[in-house]
């Protein structure tokens, strides 16, 4: 549960997390400090070592909070909500059983101040001497008679009040009324209502009250005038002491009821500052895992960074993730405390020399790899565990790969993309994560400078090019990712026999030239007929004899009227155009080669920027391509030591049955992807059941159509919820006087006599419905439900995207 400032940080937009800029550079800096980039915000203030009384941003950061909470909850100094509680129900019986009561006594009161109640003087004249009163009387003959009157009032006033009480059910009533309110709320509630009932018996300490005080006070005065023989007692001393007892015992039940004594112990211990007991865990700013391992000096050389400001965020969790790494290898740890001892901050820094990002415009928490998308909805609809609490992505959750769908105009889906992009590129400068960002110009993916290698296909000052065949020397597994590529949106075309063609082709050529053809070359030997293909057959070497029956299998096909030769040329066109003359291996510019595996061995931070104006097919072709490398790169080699992702910010045409299926394999292999679609719309039917089905995380944004919102509810299935039905039932009487009385109360009140009849059953309900999700929910909010990659499941939880 998230709160404006009452239970944690007043930055409830995540602020509190540092977003530090490069550490500031100590006076001798060592020959070996990366370089930082100079235009990161100074949020981390800088703090001299060792100045008294300070903390840095950092050390606060790390030794903030952390419990352990439900999926997708933002973990950051998090306070659990308090268990939800159902609020009672005052029967008519309660109410009426206080009203009734009341009433009763004040009739009673009446009558008895005007001495309309008989022998209710008897016991008056029994407690009490004779010479009091007129024989016979209670006509008071001295000042003890009045007195005697006044008290004996008081006595029939307080059993009159307590038997009303008693019988009204008052506590009930009370206690159903401050049942919504916290400690504090119910406190100040009572002592107001103390003081109101104050007014009534002494009026005469407040100037504005012009009533007769109530006969709670001058009984107890006339009884010490009486008990001390005059009124020489009732002095200044035992007046004060008398009134102030009067005061405790009038505000002693508001007291109890609001619990004034637990308020102020509260308070009291708030105030109080919390001493660490000797089992309480050392704070995470001081290494306490490194002093428990021996490495004093390493500790104690990373704690002076922190506290003299000279290590931010991304350093603290570069450098933890490497200690969880190794800990229990003995020459790791050697290893690892030399390298501490001789860089300090600046220990593993990224290959690129980066500490930090140009800028960064989400919440992030690095220790645990989160970041933070927006605040759960405190409503009803969603789960009493997620009210008012921040929503997270991690690893854990991207794993098992995410879909978000939302309208062009909405804006919302760039900013869930977004998030996911820049979280995986800071990640990527701790050591734990390798990032491809694909998307057009308008992509919000942040500066160049946040990335390793920026592609800018169709851009002649590109400095990198793509590979088209994934880094891959294998022919049938280039010519499956390129046949997925080309033709995996042609529904007419199976993919397999596609890449078939395709290894055909790019085995021979690779036998004969040593790499693969570039795509003019390619084009021209799927357009070719027999002749210029023998000239290739002629060309191969003598023990290629597999390679030859590859190429006579695709001579004998060439020219057939089933030949996807001529098909696959066409796609191809749309790469082979004057904009892409210098790229895919092509050209002779300086751009350098990339390829998508590299990202399974290395934390690289990939920025691949797609054409957009004039080639959208190209970007459609192009999107599928890096895809399909993305998946296949994912998939092969051995274990790694970290995430790879990759951020898809318009997945158009992206999407094929053979990536549909290839996105459930992920979550075994520490990688995921992240898809945004405009609509449902944008992938072809058939796959529309399947995709939700492979993804684990899905958010529906504020706009989308009831044809996307039915995807998402089936998906999304149903729950039980209780549900409560009331029936009216006329009622019937058999007595005559009962009728009469229904009838008169017909009259007066126009309905009939009814009893109500309360049924509480429990149905199945479709968590989210498609009308729902197109109609209800609130523009800049989403509906979003995430899975991790160990089957943890947050169930759908309208999240503000904007808080």
């Amino acid at each position: 549960m998230e709160t404006d400032g009452t239970y944690e940080s007043r930055d409830t937009r995540g602020a509190a997390v540092p977003h530090p800029a490069a550490p500031p550079v100590p006076p001798a800096p060592p020959a070996h400090a990366p370089r930082m980039p100079s235009h990161a915000p100074a949020a981390v203030p800088s703090q001299p070592a060792g100045a008294p009384g300070t903390r840095s941003a950092v050390a606060e950061w790390m030794d903030a909070p952390r419990p352990e909470t439900a999926p997708g909850i933002w973990r950051f100094r998090h306070v659990p909500p308090a268990p939800p509680r159902e609020r009672s129900r005052l029967a008519p019986v309660t109410v009426a059983g206080l009203v009734i009561p009341v009433l009763i006594a004040l009739v009673l009161w009446s009558v008895w101040r005007r001495g309309g109640v008989p022998y209710l003087w008897i016991p008056l004249q029994v407690l009490t001497p004779e010479e009091w009163w007129y024989p016979g009387t209670t006509t008071a003959r001295d000042w003890h008679g009045v007195e005697a009157h006044i008290v004996y009032s008081g006595v029939v006033f307080g059993a009159i009040v307590f038997a009303v009480a008693r019988l009204g059910a008052w506590g009930t009533v009370v206690r159903h009324l401050l049942e919504p309110y916290g400690p504090r709320a119910r406190a100040a509630l009572t002592a107001a209502a103390g003081l109101i009932a104050l007014t009534f018996v002494f009026p005469e300490w407040f100037p504005f009250v012009g009533w007769d005080p109530l006969p709670i006070a001058s009984p107890f005065f006339s009884l010490l005038a009486l008990l001390g023989g005059g009124y020489d007692v009732v002095t200044t001393v035992p007046l004060y002491l008398l009134s102030l007892l009067i005061t405790v015992g009038v505000l002693w039940p508001f007291a109890r009821v609001g619990d004034w004594r637990g308020v102020l112990r509260s308070g009291r211990a708030s105030r109080r500052p919390a001493a660490a007991g000797p089992g309480a865990p050392a704070p995470r700013s001081t290494w306490p895992a490194l002093r428990a391992a021996g490495q004093t000096g390493a500790a104690d050389l990373l704690a002076a960074e922190v506290m003299g400001g000279r290590m931010n965020d991304v350093d603290a969790a570069r450098i933890e993730h490497r200690w969880e790494r190794g800990r229990g290898d003995a020459r790791h740890l050697a290893g690892f405390v030399d390298t501490v001892l001789q860089k300090g901050a600046a220990a593993w820094a990224h290959p690129s020399g980066d500490r930090d990002l140009p800028r960064r415009l989400a919440a992030h928490d690095l220790l645990l790899g989160q970041v933070r998308i927006g605040r759960a909805v405190a409503g009803e609809r969603n789960p009493a565990a997620y009210r008012g609490a921040g929503v997270a992505l991690d690893p854990a959750v991207l794993g098992t790969s995410m879909l978000v769908v939302g309208p062009p105009g909405g804006g919302q889906a760039g900013g869930l993309t977004a998030a996911a992009a820049e979280a995986l590129t800071l990640q990527a400068l701790t050591g734990t994560c390798a990032v491809v960002a694909v998307g057009g110009s308008s992509a919000p993916y942040g500066p160049d400078a946040a990335y390793d290698v920026v592609i800018r296909l169709g851009d002649p000052t590109s400095p990198y090019d793509l590979d088209l065949y994934g880094g891959l020397t294998e022919p049938d597994e280039a010519a499956a990712l390129l046949a997925e590529g080309l033709a995996g949106d042609v529904e007419t075309l199976d993919p397999r026999r596609a890449g078939t063609v395709l290894a055909q082709l790019l085995g021979p050529y690779r036998a004969v030239h040593g790499t693969f053809p570039p795509v003019p070359v390619l084009r021209e030997l799927l357009e070719a007929g027999a002749g210029p293909l023998t000239a290739l057959l002629d060309r191969l070497p003598a023990d290629a004899a597999a390679m030859r029956r590859e190429l006579e299998g695709r001579i004998r096909q060439a020219g057939g009227p089933t030949d996807p030769g001529p098909l696959l040329a066409d796609r191809l066109a749309l790469l082979d155009r004057p904009a892409f003359a210098d790229f895919f291996g092509a050209g002779t510019g300086t751009a350098r080669p990339f390829s998508l595996d590299t990202v399974a061995h290395h934390p690289l931070r990939v920025r691949l920027e797609l054409p957009e104006h004039g080639h959208e097919e190209a970007s459609r072709l192009l999107a599928r391509l890096v895809l399909a490398q993305f998946l296949a790169a994912a998939r092969s080699g051995g274990r790694r030591t970290h995430f790879a992702g990759l951020v898809l910010d318009d997945a158009t045409g992206a999407l094929t049955g053979g990536t549909v299926r290839a996105l459930q394999r992920l979550r075994a292999r520490d990688a995921g992807v992240v898809l945004g679609l405009r609509t449902l719309g944008d992938v072809p039917e058939p796959l529309h059941g399947p995709l939700l089905a492979a993804v684990g995380c899905r958010a529906a944004l504020s706009g989308v159509t009831t044809w996307d919102g039915r995807g998402f509810a089936e998906a999304w299935g149903t729950e039980w919820v209780e549900t409560e039905e009331v029936a009216h039932h006329t009622v019937f009487a058999d007595q005559p006087m009962t009728r009469a009385l229904h009838a008169l109360r017909k009259r007066v009140t126009g309905k009939a006599v009814t009893t109500d009849a309360v049924t509480l059953k429990k149905v199945e309900r479709e968590r989210w419905s498609a009308s729902e999700l197109a109609h209800s929910v609130p523009p800049g909010h989403a509906v979003v439900s995430l899975t991790t990659v160990r089957g943890e499941h947050m169930p759908p939880v309208l999240v503000d995207l904007r808080a």
